[in-house]
């Protein structure tokens, strides 16, 4: 394994890093763990919709899970969508159909039941939501919606602080006195009642919330990173940079910030995990993603509405939240010690 790790990982002290993170098994496990959610979330039609994956149908093969056929390719004069269920499959003709473990679409409605929300059963393995939608494959495709906010808000704020935090740190003076005068102002806001209020104002969709969590949430990090490069400035390897004529955004991002990536790397499970309780929080109050899209939070709003007739609303939307949160804390925590200087762990 070291020979692996010898080749694939050059520097000595991100190996070093790198043993210290494997040690920990909780936190590999709950990395594999994040991957394989990951992976189902970016892969979710293929686990549940109501469409087949592929079939073979009066001699001919068709991949609806790919291609959008029209009724008419199957028949059908008297509707505009097709319904794959109403299809009959002749097996002695050679018919065969592949369909995904759920079949249901996450806006599709159990017209099969007596009531909504109704309790789960073998056709629904979490129930129904009020609207007879299939809870697991809401919880499924909301992971996904989950994981883009929470990356794609922390990437852009990221972004924000990395390049404000530098640009200050660097030249410091005006700067600095101008940078952080604004951080601390952002700081001060009611971050959270101004967002509301923002997002009321304007049609939510993911990119619009994204980019308004970005612009309040990039301040913490330019704090950290200016940090770094006021103690990194001065060293002796961006002193040779000046002498020898490297332009200051040479040296700002190809000498300084390689040297000053730990901020970056140890609050990131943290961020990404608080990004998908603050778009839970939104979309139990209304104001995140517009209806029907998939979400953890609309279900929990639904629970608070039925949690007497309903419970399996309440337990499994806040166990797929907690469980998420627990796997990024746990990645989180065992960053922070991996790439803790004092410790004495090789």
């Amino acid at each position: 394994m070291r020979i692996i790790e010898g080749r694939l990982i050059t520097n000595e002290l991100t190996l070093k890093r790198y043993r210290r993170f494997k040690r920990n098994k909780l936190a590999v496990f709950s990395s594999l763990m994040i991957m394989f959610l990951v992976f189902l979330s970016l892969t979710a039609e293929f686990w549940a919709n109501s469409k087949p994956i592929i079939m073979k149908y009066q001699g001919s093969m068709y991949v609806p899970m790919i291609v959008d056929y029209h009724p008419t390719v199957f028949g059908r004069e008297d509707i505009f969508v097709m319904d794959y269920r109403s299809l009959e499959f002749n097996k002695e003709a050679g018919d065969w159909v592949a369909w995904p473990l759920i079949q249901w679409d996450p806006l599709e409605s159990n017209s099969n039941v007596d009531t909504y929300p109704s309790p789960p059963s073998k056709y629904n393995l979490m129930g129904t939501d009020d609207r007879g939608r299939d809870v697991l494959t809401r919880l499924l495709y909301g992971l996904r919606y989950s994981l883009v906010f929470a990356v794609g808000a922390w990437f852009a704020s990221y972004l924000l602080g990395v390049i404000i935090g530098s640009v200050t740190g660097f030249f410091g003076g005006k700067v600095d006195l101008i940078g952080m005068r604004t951080v601390e102002i952002i700081q001060t806001m009611p971050t959270t009642l101004i967002l509301i209020t923002i997002i009321s104002i304007f049609t939510p969709n993911l990119f619009v919330l994204i980019i308004f969590l970005a612009l309040f949430d990039w301040t913490k990090l330019a704090i950290y990173m200016r940090s770094q490069f006021l103690q990194l400035r001065k060293r002796e390897f961006v002193e040779a940079a000046h002498a020898l004529g490297a332009s200051n955004s040479k040296i700002i991002f190809g000498h300084i910030l390689p040297n000053a990536l730990t901020p970056i790397v140890t609050f990131s499970p943290f961020d990404i995990a608080a990004n998908i309780s603050v778009l839970a929080f939104l979309d139990y109050l209304g104001l995140g993603l517009p209806a029907p899209t998939p979400s953890w939070g609309e279900l929990l709003d639904q629970a608070q509405k039925y949690i007497t007739q309903a419970e399996w609303l309440v337990w499994y939307p806040s166990a797929a939240l907690v469980i998420t949160l627990t796997l990024l804390i746990n990645i989180g925590l065992a960053v922070r010690d991996a790439f803790d200087s004092k410790s004495s762990v090789g």
